[in-house]
């Protein structure tokens, strides 16, 4: 089995960390990870701001990185869904105006074979007790795209169950976006520091000292926003914490 790490845009640039957290946990799983040079963004930003011309180049470039894997696995549900949900309507697109077949093709290649990090785990290595130790008491946002477009339910949570010296608690409204949703809160910043402040202060109702999530830009926007309240809780990114053991603690 030939897995690729697709570390996302955010990670890389912004929480590399959690790209390393996640490679650490798949070998401690038994799982050889490879990481493409080659390489790069998704094309969700262009996607969703309707440059969807511009995003056609970074279908093909993803294709190409990943073709020679079996599967390819990312810590971010929101790039994960860009994949494979988007990905297919650019294709059909490009082929309905006459443009060819070979984008969809490559479109239908990376569909089969990305998976975020929770999904790998339980659907295909089959485990939900990955040797986690983490004695914090956390609270859980599961995000938009994970929620709603890869429909992850309680595979996270499954994980974080078996996770020794974790203590979860239940977050009130966790359904409810964050917020961030990329371009949007550029494009209306005033809402989404709204939902933004709803969120934090739900998170800080919970008592938990960290809050986890399978996105690190929900987490950047919560931890943002928690951060300008003075709140002492922790975004922390669920690789990261199915990552610590005792014998290499988070720190």
């Amino acid at each position: 089995m030939r897995v690729a790490l697709f570390v996302t845009c955010v990670n890389d640039t912004l929480y590399p960390r959690t790209g390393r957290a996640t490679v650490r946990l798949l070998e401690r799983l038994g799982v050889a990870v490879d990481f493409p040079a080659t390489q790069s963004c998704c094309g969700q930003p262009q996607f969703n701001t309707g440059y969807r011309h511009e995003t056609e180049p970074l279908v093909r470039r993803f294709d190409a990185a990943f073709r020679a894997y079996d599967h390819v696995v990312t810590p971010s549900g929101s790039c994960a869904a860009m994949v494979r949900d988007n990905y297919p309507r650019v294709g059909a697109k490009a082929a309905a105006e006459g443009r060819g077949g070979e984008l969809a093709e490559a479109a239908a290649r990376a569909v089969t074979k990305t998976y975020e990090l929770t999904e790998f785990l339980v659907d295909v290595l089959g485990v939900t007790d990955v040797g986690a130790y983490f004695p914090h008491t956390v609270t859980y946002h599961p995000t938009c795209h994970g929620l709603r477009v890869l429909g992850l339910r309680d595979r996270p949570r499954r994980l974080l169950a078996h996770v020794r010296g974790l203590r979860l608690r239940e977050l009130d409204g966790a359904e409810e976006c964050c917020g961030f949703g990329g371009t949007f809160a550029v494009k209306n910043p005033d809402v989404s520091a709204a939902m933004g402040a709803d969120k934090a202060h739900a998170v800080e109702a919970t008592g938990a000292g960290t809050v986890c999530a399978v996105d690190n830009s929900c987490l950047m926007h919560i931890g943002g926003t928690l951060a300008r309240r003075g709140s002492r809780v922790r975004p922390v990114h669920l690789a990261e914490i199915l990552a610590a053991t005792e014998e290499e603690p988070y720190a």
